[in-house]
């Protein structure tokens, strides 16, 4: 792992700056670090973690699609969706990552099944959100993002978790510029 984790890492990074500027391309590095990861995170044992990166090399290619020009010439617009909606997604993010994780520590060596899980499931959704260009996004990112760092910390990938803490940061940006856009297309 000496060059694959800091190459993931960088590969990251511009994804995000990228995500953050709307920009398109961002989704081929995300493939990129996405392959990357998906060797990290089963070298070291995180199964959940190693089976969400075939999932973001999955959505980085619907998201370039989705981020292109539709039929009628037109880019993806950011959009909100509302607090209900939210709640329930969080709810079921909570109960089917407690679910599988309950699975992962019965049937496997996996470590820490329950909190991999549940931020597993709740980055699928959040990724789904950055591809149709949901605004909070962003804040789901942030709360992932600060338990990952905990599981990597504890796996031994500093750098995967020095990575995660420059997301939150980013995350927080990227609220703030998304929401400064959204109302400039309004």
């Amino acid at each position: 792992m000496a060059w694959e984790e800091p190459l993931a890492m960088g590969l990251a990074l511009g994804y995000l700056l990228l995500i953050i500027l709307e920009q398109r391309s961002a989704w081929l590095l995300a493939a990129m670090s996405a392959g990357l990861y998906l060797k990290i995170f089963y070298d070291v044992g995180l199964f959940m973690e190693a089976g969400l990166q075939v999932f973001y090399i999955v959505m980085a290619v619907y998201g370039f699609w989705a981020w292109g020009r539709n039929s009628s010439g037109q880019h993806l617009r950011i959009q909100r969706w509302p607090l209900k909606l939210h709640l329930l997604i969080l709810a079921a993010v909570l109960t089917s990552g407690v679910g599988i994780g309950l699975l992962l520590a019965r049937f496997t060596d996996a470590a820490l099944p329950i909190p991999d899980s549940i931020t597993t499931i709740g980055a699928l959704t959040t990724t789904w959100m950055v591809a149709r260009k949901v605004l909070e996004n962003w804040l789901w990112w942030v709360a992932i993002d600060l338990v990952s760092i905990v599981l990597y910390l504890e796996r031994g990938l500093e750098l995967t978790a020095l990575l995660f803490a420059g997301y939150v940061v980013l995350a927080l940006l990227g609220w703030h510029n998304w929401r400064r856009l959204l109302r400039a297309q309004q």
